[in-house]
């Protein structure tokens, strides 16, 4: 039996529940990318969600600027107060994609095995 049930994933990393005793463990999402794991409830995903939208606003002066793709001096705070990361855009654009789709993803699932069943 797998000891993990896979939620989203895309080039960057995986977001998935840890299996314990048959069971799927749904209070906590594991986000795994650039050799990190992080271990997530809901609200600190749509916490980290909020803070790759502040990367974004925040380093918006480098838009003109060729490297801007390739470069790591886009800090990406994370909801672990402790926790920063130098990120370069592409590496933004994949966490922002692995973070929503995992959103996206558990939302549909509530949706359809949840109040959606008639």
């Amino acid at each position: 039996m797998q000891e993990i049930k896979q939620i989203y994933h895309n080039n960057l990393g995986t977001a998935f529940y840890w299996r314990k005793d048959n069971a799927i463990v749904l209070d906590k999402v594991q986000l795994v990318f650039r050799e990190m794991g992080f271990y997530f409830t809901q609200q600190e995903l749509q916490l980290f969600k909020r803070c790759i939208e502040d990367s974004y606003i925040q380093n918006r002066c480098c838009d003109d600027c060729e490297l801007k793709n390739k470069c790591h001096k886009f800090l990406l705070k994370t909801p672990c107060s402790q926790i920063d990361l130098a990120v370069s855009m592409e590496e933004l654009d994949a966490v922002k994609d692995l973070v929503e789709g995992t959103l996206f993803k558990i939302n549909l699932d509530d949706y359809l095995y949840g109040e959606g069943m008639n």
